[in-house]
């Protein structure tokens, strides 16, 4: 028994697309349109005008009968072409305005719909994929959108006119005429679907191409280190081939109808041309009827061309709008519930119950961890890469849920808080700063947007960064470039200390805050840690034991479980993984710690 064909998911098929554009962003603006769209049927009639004239001119004018009626005849096409020109004109600047504003809208919805996805979601995307969606795509849509309403609008419309001209001067030669039509729609219908895949692969080379570009231009430093200019020269030039064979490929298929369009039309001018000629000769027609019925056959055949030539554009936005909408159909994982209530406690104690986690892709990550953080203290987390440190710490912010028992801050499960309440209660420093390209000031300010300047030059001090920003070129109006790249590594540590500082959360989370700092600069961040930690909730994880050895709890995590807890003083007289990772790491030198974090604890020693 043979399976029923799978209907095409809500953002692929081409009719839902069209009403999904037409209503959620067309209609706002439907005023607009309507307008637009009496301007649009002005300037498409004035043709039909422009044919229809023609008649009198040959039979009355041309022929003596009347001669007056050439200034009359003038006066018409004067006016017609003011006309066309002005109508033309305002209908194309409201539909560029609708389209400019279904662009802004689209790409707020699509924007406000990606900050606020999950973690996960985002990291499985290219970032330059998703800017590619943003702005190429988005701008695909707004051109195919204008298209449609205005050219493609436009052209139907004139043609509908202009073979009303041709019914009204005769039936016969009109009936004739039009069989082009059902044959262009025909092949018109056939290339729709190979114009949509073509445009679809485009598309996404051109996210890929984007996506390339950013990780580069990022990686610039990297690049060069490893000499590999070349190399990024010929895979950039790949992709850029690929586009052109791609665009020139639809480019073929969308032309591929004009020498049969030429062909096929030419047959039928040259029938209407010599049955026309026969009648008028004969005396059942006149010549101003074949002028006017042939000018308007020419007429005609301008927007039966346009329209095929509009099918790529179309197709490209549709294709364009699949991907934007195969995004904005992706919902978010983690929400709020709906009866979540706002994190209220009186203490910020942090507690793991039997918390089991596993990625998408099955691995587990956490396998029954339970500990905790009691409020105002420093509990710490140590462990080979890739143990479960980082999850722990990624879990109370929720930036992932647990799949098995749950995560407590002062009682309360994070599940049942609003995602709002629970991350404003929560500072984060991690060894990626996160800094932005904009100036100190901002970055510093980036937790607590309005904060004074006051405010903002306190936190530096307890940062210890106020005297390093002073000596900046424009001090807190520096900007401190992608990434805080115009900074060193302390520098930007501190900024982000201060930003946290600034924030004044109560629970505060340290993600090896200090683990690529020299010396000097470790000294300087671990001094203003220790002020940013008094009086919080603090979770640390760090691979240099001398960090945590004040900790008040340290946990040693090994394959996803709490295998070790104690103080540094208990830990070390259990002379289990803790102790063998102490003695590595004090005995071992520099490499100790990368060393450590390359092995499971249970190997060290």
């Amino acid at each position: 028994m043979s399976k029923k064909p799978k209907s095409q998911p809500r953002h692929t098929a081409t009719l839902p697309l069209v009403r999904r554009l037409a209503g959620n962003y067309l209609r706002p603006y439907i005023g607009m349109v309507l307008l637009a769209s009496i301007l649009i049927a002005i300037n498409a009639g004035s043709s039909a005008v422009l044919a229809q004239k023609l008649v009198p001119l040959i039979d009355e004018v041309l022929s003596g009968k009347n001669p007056g009626y050439l200034r009359t005849f003038a006066v018409i096409v004067f006016a017609t072409f003011v006309v066309r020109g002005f109508s033309g004109y305002f209908s194309a600047v409201l539909m560029n305005n609708v389209g400019q504003r279904l662009v802004a809208a689209l790409q707020k919805q699509l924007y406000n719909h990606l900050i606020k996805a999950d973690l996960a979601y985002l990291h499985s995307l290219p970032s330059g994929q998703l800017v590619s969606s943003l702005v190429n795509d988005v701008n695909q849509v707004r051109q195919g959108t204008a298209e449609v309403l205005t050219n493609y609008g436009q052209s139907v419309l004139t043609l509908i006119f202009l073979v009303g001209v041709m019914f009204q001067q005769d039936w016969l030669l009109a009936t004739i005429s039009l069989t082009v039509v059902p044959f262009t729609t025909l092949m018109l219908s056939r290339m729709t679907g190979r114009l949509r895949r073509v445009a679809g692969r485009t598309q996404a080379a051109l996210g890929t191409f984007a996506s390339i570009l950013t990780q580069t231009f990022q990686g610039a430093r990297h690049v060069k280190a490893y000499g590999m200019e070349e190399y990024e020269m010929r895979r950039v030039a790949g992709i850029a081939d690929d586009l052109r064979k791609l665009t020139n490929k639809s480019f073929r298929v969308s032309s591929s109808l004009i020498p049969i369009n030429e062909v096929l039309s030419g047959v039928i001018f040259v029938g209407v041309i010599i049955y026309g000629g026969l009648e008028a000769a004969a005396g059942h027609s006149t010549a101003g009827t074949l002028t006017s019925f042939t000018g308007a056959f020419l007429l005609a055949f301008e927007p039966l061309k346009r329209l095929s030539k509009l099918q790529t554009q179309l197709q490209v936005s549709l294709a364009s709008a699949e991907r934007v909408f195969a995004l904005l159909d992706t919902p978010p994982r983690i929400v709020d519930r709906p009866d979540a209530a706002e994190l209220a406690v009186a203490s910020h104690a942090i507690r793991f119950n039997d918390v089991r986690f596993a990625y998408q892709d099955g691995t587990v990550a956490l396998d029954g961890v339970s500990l905790e953080v009691p409020a105002g203290k420093t509990v710490a987390l140590v462990g080979s890469s890739g143990s479960g440190k980082t999850t722990i710490l990624n879990l109370i912010p929720r930036f992932y849920d647990v799949t098995g028992g749950s995560v407590t801050l002062g009682g309360q499960d994070i599940r049942d808080v609003t995602l709002a309440s629970l991350r404003s209660a929560i500072g984060l420093v991690s060894q990626e700063t996160g800094l932005f390209d904009d100036t100190v000031r901002g970055n510093i300010a980036y937790g607590r947007v309005g904060a004074t300047q006051e405010e903002i030059e306190a936190a530096a001090k307890a940062a210890a960064a106020h005297d390093f920003i002073l000596g900046l070129p424009q001090g807190y109006d520096t900007r401190v470039g992608e990434n805080g790249v115009k900074l060193s590594g302390g520098q930007r540590q501190r900024i982000a200390i201060a930003r946290a500082m600034l924030k004044n959360a109560p629970v505060l989370l340290l993600d090896e805050a200090t683990s690529a700092l020299d010396s000097e600069s470790e000294r300087l961040v671990q001094d203003a840690l220790r002020r940013l930690q008094q009086g919080r909730t603090t979770l640390v994880i760090a691979h240099r034991l001398s960090t945590i050895i004040d900790a008040d709890r340290i946990y040693v995590i090994d394959g996803g479980r709490v295998v070790e807890s104690g103080t540094h003083g208990e830990l070390l007289a259990l002379d289990g993984a803790y102790a063998r990772f102490h003695a590595l790491q004090a005995g071992g030198g520099p490499g100790a710690v990368a060393e450590l974090d390359a092995a499971p604890l249970s190997a060290a020693g």
